[in-house]
């Protein structure tokens, strides 16, 4: 029986798979503020060793102080043994404020659209205390030489699918790679990045929360840039693309072969 819930868990989606929260829980405090975050270190973790770093940004529906429902969604991806095997990382998922964002962007109402929304990205100088405490975290995992600094990406679902677009445009050559989901930015701002960072982003056909627009034009502006770019949307598939997204079979093997050094074309 033992043996039959195993093979089940195992083999079962990573949507449908149980969190056996393995990610430690933690804070990060700076400038008055506090992060909640979760870490999840390799497995035979050597603290003299420097290891590639990946940060997830969540929705806006996992925003609080619990520190626990950022992992939600991907979490259980990314505690798989077969995961952690064969691609041995640092794996992030902070956790915003009820009242915070990741990046700044306004919405206003518009039916000439499924959504019945429009939303506009403004890139703003100084970043919401949220994404801020991000970078921070990040810039002290490299400072203590236990991040590779060629080797941090960054993704993110819907409102943290704006905020990863928001940390390429704000720290272009920083992050190696990044996968929006659902997202949008600033495409105005494309150019400080398009030839620094690997991006693949994902949207769903027919969501009705975030125009699939977004992604599109944002994608056309980076192939006209000249970016390592990449482009996937889902067919009939609403707002919850990320579900179709941790099945991609060859997204952490795109994401970790990219590095600040070698770009490394799909």
């Amino acid at each position: 029986m033992y043996r039959l819930i195993f093979i089940l868990l195992v083999f079962l989606p990573p949507r449908f798979q149980p969190h056996r929260f393995i990610f430690q829980k933690k804070l990060f405090s700076r400038y008055g503020y506090t992060l909640p975050y979760r870490i999840l270190y390799p497995p035979y973790y050597n603290e003299n060793k420097s290891y590639p770093v990946l940060t997830l940004l969540h929705g806006s529906g996992e925003r609080g102080t619990d520190n626990r429902a950022q992992l939600l969604r991907g979490g259980s991806l990314f505690e798989r043994d077969d995961v952690r095997k064969r691609f041995p990382a640092i794996v992030i998922f902070p956790q915003c404020p009820e009242d915070s964002v990741w990046s700044y962007f306004t919405s206003t109402p518009d039916n000439s659209n499924i959504t019945g929304r429009t939303i506009s990205f403004r890139f703003s100088a100084h970043p919401p205390s949220s994404a801020l405490l991000v970078k921070l975290l990040l810039d002290s995992l490299v400072a203590a030489k236990k991040a590779d600094p060629d080797r941090m990406y960054i993704g993110g679902l819907s409102l943290g699918g704006f905020g990863a677009f928001d940390m390429i445009e704000r720290y272009p050559g920083y992050f190696a790679a990044a996968f929006p989901v659902c997202g949008g930015g600033d495409t105005s701002t494309a150019d400080r990045f398009a030839r620094k960072v690997s991006v693949w982003m994902f949207h769903g056909a027919v969501d009705k929360v975030v125009d699939v627009s977004y992604s599109r034009q944002y994608y056309n502006v980076l192939k006209r840039l000249g970016a390592d770019v990449r482009y996937t949307e889902y067919p009939r598939v609403g707002h919850n693309s990320w579900d179709w997204v941790f099945e991609e079979k060859d997204l952490l093997p795109w994401v970790f072969s990219k590095s600040r050094r070698i770009q490394v074309n799909p």
